[in-house]
């Protein structure tokens, strides 16, 4: 039989072979009224025995739709292969699209190659907007000021904003996946503060994260009322750049640490680990001088030697209800925010009490 270009079978090779019309054969293999159920069962029945797929560009076209989402990781490229996270959220994420048929486009863009203020990452936003190339977005990384949203709005395309504030709310075509860094802060310094300890320091994600200085601020109310001090230093989420902050915080270069903190958080796994490293090299025991914990939980973590006290939350379930919040969004349901669970300490070698 004829099956049209590159043996691929065509609705009018179905329609041929069952003596019934093209019109029949698409209501019956799009579910639509027109044909009786008869008619249906052998149209699906021949096109399953062919092995006929209905063409996806076609599909998306009778839809108006792409039925793919964007994603654009604005970090270091290096990072995003050695941070668990990003790994996590986007297996989390992939799971949902590909239950749904929906493919994921993904564009790693490093910063450093950018010369002057202006964010390179913002002409790809335009340009799959403005051509119609996927159908919603997820935002990772909010910043202050973020001129992403700006830019979606503009071209009236859905998008879910990753680990936005409680507070954050809404849009017309904007749902959010919001986190609570309160509760986290209070999980970790509560933790710090039974244990005796004091003089703690906080080594933050980079300044301008939104979800970096809300959690900043929300250790830094915490441990006052408390009475505990707190020395705050700032990385690139890497574990050379961790480890470089925690010397200087132990060196006392960090203005707020005139002594050196008993224990010290850190906003990622990976600057816990450099920061494990950099106290060793000063010849620092941990716990037994100073404790470590991480706010992010991984697999580093818990084979690091000693192992390290982390929150633990269900990261690819992040990414799950993000894409789930888009794919409602997509299919014109109203925006809504929903509330990440919150983690749960494990607590580990690296957590210690005070003896100073």
């Amino acid at each position: 039989m004829d099956s049209g270009p590159a043996g691929k079978v065509t609705i009018s090779d179905l329609a041929r072979r069952l003596g019934i019309s093209k019109a029949s054969v698409s209501y019956a293999l799009n579910g639509q009224p027109g044909v009786s159920e008869s008619t249906r069962a052998r149209v699906l029945a021949l096109a399953g025995e062919l092995g006929w797929y209905p063409s996806s560009s076609a599909r998306a076209l009778s839809q108006s739709r792409t039925e793919a989402v964007g994603i654009v990781l604005y970090r270091d490229p290096e990072q995003i292969g050695e941070e668990p996270f990003y790994m996590s959220v986007l297996a989390g994420i992939e799971a949902v699209l590909g239950a749904h048929d929906m493919n994921l486009l993904l564009r790693i863009m490093d910063p450093r190659t950018v010369a002057g203020p202006q964010r390179r990452d913002l002409a790809v936003y335009e340009r799959w907007a403005g051509e119609g190339r996927v159908d919603g977005i997820i935002l990772f990384d909010l910043v202050r000021d973020d001129p992403r949203p700006a830019v979606l709005d503009r071209f009236r395309m859905p998008y879910v904003r990753l680990g936005a504030g409680i507070d954050t709310p809404p849009g017309p075509r904007n749902s959010n996946l919001t986190v609570s860094q309160a509760l986290g802060a209070a999980t970790v310094v509560d933790a710090l503060h039974e244990r005796g300890h004091r003089r703690i320091a906080f080594v933050s994600g980079p300044v301008g994260l939104v979800h970096e200085e809300v959690k900043t601020a929300e250790i830094l109310a915490h441990a006052a009322r408390l009475g505990m001090t707190v020395a705050l230093s700032s990385s690139d989420y890497s574990a050379d750049d961790g480890g470089l902050a925690t010397i200087a915080l132990m060196a006392g270069l960090v203005p707020g640490a005139p002594e050196f903190p008993t224990a010290i958080i850190y906003g990622n796994d990976l600057m816990a680990i450099g920061g494990l490293q950099a106290l060793g090299r000063l010849n620092l025991s941990v716990p037994g001088q100073v404790s470590v914990v991480s706010w992010d939980d991984s697999i580093l973590c818990r084979l690091s030697s000693p192992g390290i006290a982390a929150i633990a939350r269900n990261v690819p379930e992040l990414g799950r209800n993000s894409a789930q919040l888009l794919l409602e969004l997509i299919a014109g349901h109203a925006p809504r925010n929903l509330e990440a669970a919150p983690g749960v300490l494990s607590v580990r070698e690296s957590l210690g009490r005070n003896t100073f």
